[in-house]
């Protein structure tokens, strides 16, 4: 099973430990990733346009959902937090 979105709620069905502090398995931050394409001034900084497709840019293709440590605030991909 996997990560389950039900009435504003996540339900993970994984169990997790953190890879680092190594005692943790019950608190945890589920980070959703949202990507924006955007276009930027190179000399303002600014965001210039928000991009809907462009055939130039490399499409994010890295994982939606983030997991951080409620315990020592690591944060990783969620297939580093499951347990094995």
């Amino acid at each position: 099973m996997g990560t389950l979105f039900y009435k504003g709620v996540f339900k993970i069905a994984k169990v997790y430990i953190c890879p680092f502090c190594k005692t943790n398995k019950i608190r945890f931050n589920l980070i959703e990733q949202v990507v924006t394409p955007i276009k930027k001034d190179p000399k303002t900084g600014k965001i210039i346009e928000i991009l809907e497709e462009d055939p130039l840019q490399i499409k994010y293709n890295g994982s939606k959902y983030r997991v951080q440590c409620g315990t020592c605030g690591a944060i990783e991909d969620e297939r580093m937090f499951i347990k094995k």
